[in-house]
């Protein structure tokens, strides 16, 4: 299949720019494999369709604060500064995207803070792409000190596309409630939907969770470019996947359960490490792993999902394993009944 077969019209007013008022009360729609059933349902739902000793697979990383604004040195000029990821703990040295890129060369100084009190300082010491620079923070205070004043510094990373900047409330609402091991620059959006009352009904009916980290950059959302999909090239995302995680999940599959990926970041994050039986084997490191049809999946067989743009990788690793016609069905349904699209819009299950 080519690239133009994930083509489909996504007006802007689909696009959700906040979340539901309550996590577990977005839409959900319910796909039915074995049927080519399509319910429509209310997210917290989502424990009808599971029983003691199914499982979900969760990514817990967390969001840091990714997005600074400065100035730069002599001309003042207004720069957004993006952290991607560290490169180097003890010197300070971060992979960054700068806008206005062209304003910024190896060697400027970048300031951050108040107009008169500018409490951070960086130095431009390498171009990495059209864009990108690496970037070094001079500054002497210890760990804490140091990522406490990023951390005031930043911005919650909200996608362009919402085209607004981060309020308060996205400091929260723009990160699942069980995210914990710090790296991510964009959410894993499948994730936002659980509620401490959904997990309560979890634990109610003997439904287990395992955990494991991806730290999302922003390769997903880089578009492809290419027709063939076999020549599209994923970002390098780091990972790791716990003994906890392998166990819950190579449990519920020989048991003949329900073993559920909640969103692209941990399908394709338990597809880069499995063992010859289909088992999911603990592992730490990165991986570039594009799904695409055709594909045999191996470790679950369920999945949870966002609506995403048509196109984009989520959404052709979402048709591979929905099957294309049936995913395709369902997305038709989603824009006639204003389901909400991307990262803080409505969900997708399928079973």
């Amino acid at each position: 299949m080519k690239l133009s077969s994930f083509d489909f019209e996504l007006p802007e007013k689909k696009v959700a720019k906040y979340p539901a008022d309550y996590r577990d009360e977005s839409k959900l729609m319910v796909l039915h494999r074995s049927t080519g059933k399509i319910e429509h349902r209310t997210f917290k739902n989502i424990v009808e369709y599971f029983d003691e000793g199914d499982c979900f697979l969760m990514n817990n990383t967390k969001i840091f604060k990714a997005r600074l604004y400065g100035k730069k040195e002599k001309t003042g000029a207004r720069i957004e500064v993006f952290l991607l990821r560290e490169l180097n703990h003890e010197q300070r040295l971060w992979d960054v995207i700068v806008d206005p890129a062209r304003k910024i060369r190896v060697g400027n100084k970048l300031f951050f803070g108040e107009d008169d009190n500018e409490v951070l300082v960086a130095e431009v010491i390498d171009n990495t792409t059209s864009r990108g620079r690496t970037i070094r923070f001079l500054n002497d205070a210890d760990e804490e000190e140091f990522q406490a004043t990023l951390n005031s510094l930043g911005e919650t990373p909200l996608p362009k596309y919402m085209e607004r900047a981060a309020e308060e409330r996205d400091n929260e609402d723009y990160q699942t409630i069980f995210a914990s091991q710090v790296g991510a620059v964009a959410a894993p959006a499948a994730g936002l939907h659980f509620s401490k009352e959904v997990f309560k009904w979890f634990e109610i009916k003997g439904i287990q969770v395992g955990y494991i980290t991806l730290h999302m950059g922003l390769g997903s959302e880089r578009p492809i470019e290419v027709e063939d999909l076999s020549k599209h090239k994923m970002d390098s995302e780091n990972f790791i996947i716990p003994a906890q995680a392998a166990d819950v999940a190579n449990k519920a599959h020989a048991a003949r359960k329900k073993v559920c990926a909640v969103g692209n970041s941990v399908m394709r994050t338990i597809e880069s490490s499995v063992s010859a039986d289909g088992n999911l084997k603990p592992a730490e490191g990165w991986t570039e792993k594009f799904i695409y049809p055709p594909y045999d999946f191996s470790v679950a067989n369920c999945m949870v999902t966002n609506f995403h743009r048509p196109k984009s990788a989520h959404f052709i690793t979402t048709c591979c394993f929905g099957g294309y016609d049936l995913v395709m069905e369902g997305y038709k349904q989603a824009l006639e009944q204003d389901y909400r699209f991307l990262d803080y819009g409505d969900a997708m299950l399928i079973l």
